[in-house]
């Protein structure tokens, strides 16, 4: 018996193989910490839930008398694994006392479980796979039907969900949301799709340029899916005969009409970051390199929408962490990363 047994996961959604491995937890310790991942995410067809919806349905699926012993933790991707470890270190670290003897519970299902061994000094509890089922299963069940046959999709599936969670997706499945997500996950396997017959994964290269002026950054609200209506920098593909750089003044120009002369663009050059964590992009493996530029007290340039953009506006900075859940894919954390919005953990950057 240890007195804090952790438990980190997305529970999108919680199903019960989540459910078989809290139960390790809980018969392991007297306190346990789930640690819910992909908090403030903007929903997408891979998180479509939010970290309080999430909460909701892990609760619902525990006995009463277990519930009280149970805190969730909401944690931020990061996408970068040492600021993410630390970030949950921290939040542990505030939920627990001083010297509690502390165990990870978890399952290594494939390389996206390497985080289990990046906690020297916790105990790990390494479980086989409880059951047959995942959470990409359920959620293509999900979107792959209709407001009025999603009971009937999910069926199959029922006795490996708990009940909490088959309400909480049929009560979801008749929400605005459902429909918006369901187109785009379409269009996300029509994109994969295209690029199945490839002799090997394709790794797609993009640039995204994050200009500040006056203590405000331009952003974009995008016109397609994916992110449909989410903000993000302006950006995209490079294009076959274009270096970074040309294809970071187009596509800021095409999506924005901002007319800044390229002198005036590379006198406010700051930094350029590569973002390449494998998990980015839903569209697949996507490293961008981000441009950052200020502007000074410089007036603000007056920019118009177009292109791939259904809206360009300038944000006030401190306006920018209240929308966290707005933003498409990690574009908010590109952002906290040039401009350091949140209290990230550490001095470490990515």
């Amino acid at each position: 018996m240890v007195d804090t047994a952790i438990y980190i996961g997305r529970f999108e959604p919680v199903h019960n193989g989540h459910m078989a491995l809290l139960q390790r937890a809980l018969d392991s310790a007297r306190q346990v910490i789930v640690v819910a991942g992909s908090a403030w995410q903007a929903r997408s067809p891979k998180n479509p839930f939010t970290w309080q919806e999430r909460e909701a349905m892990l609760r619902g699926a525990l006995p009463e008398a277990d519930r009280h012993r149970v805190q969730v933790l909401p944690m931020r991707d990061y996408y970068n694994e040492a600021v993410w470890v630390q970030a949950v270190r921290e939040g542990v670290a505030r939920l627990t006392a001083p010297g509690a003897r502390i165990a990870l519970v978890g399952h290594f299902k494939d390389a996206s479980s390497s985080y289990l061994r990046s906690f020297p000094g916790w105990a790990l509890m390494d479980m086989e796979r409880q059951g047959s089922i995942d959470a990409t299963t359920i959620r293509d069940a999900l979107f792959g039907a209709t407001p009025a046959t999603v009971q009937g999709a999910l069926a199959p599936l029922a006795q490996d969900i708990p009940d909490s969670t088959l309400n909480a997706l049929h009560h979801f499945a008749q929400q605005p949301d459902y429909l918006a997500l369901q187109e785009e996950w379409r269009m996300l396997r029509g994109y994969r799709a295209a690029w199945a017959a490839a002799p090997y994964p394709p790794v797609f290269v993009t640039v995204d340029a994050l200009l500040r002026c006056q203590n405000h950054v331009l952003l974009i609200r995008r016109a397609h899916a994916p992110g449909k209506g989410l903000l993000a920098l302006p950006g995209g593909f490079i294009e076959p005969r274009e270096t970074l750089w040309q294809s970071c003044l187009r596509e800021l120009a095409e999506e924005t009409h901002c007319s800044l002369p390229e002198a005036t663009l590379r006198a406010a050059l700051r930094q350029i970051s590569v973002f390449d964590h494998p998990d980015r992009s839903q569209r697949g493996r996507t490293i961008t390199h981000a441009h950052y530029f200020d502007l000074g007290e410089a007036p603000l340039p007056t920019v118009q929408a177009d292109d791939d953009a259904l809206e360009a506006l300038w944000v006030p900075l401190g306006d920018l962490t209240a929308m966290e859940g707005q933003f498409f894919e990690d574009h908010f954390h590109m952002l906290d990363h040039f401009l350091r919005l949140t209290d990230r953990p550490g001095s470490l950057v990515s």
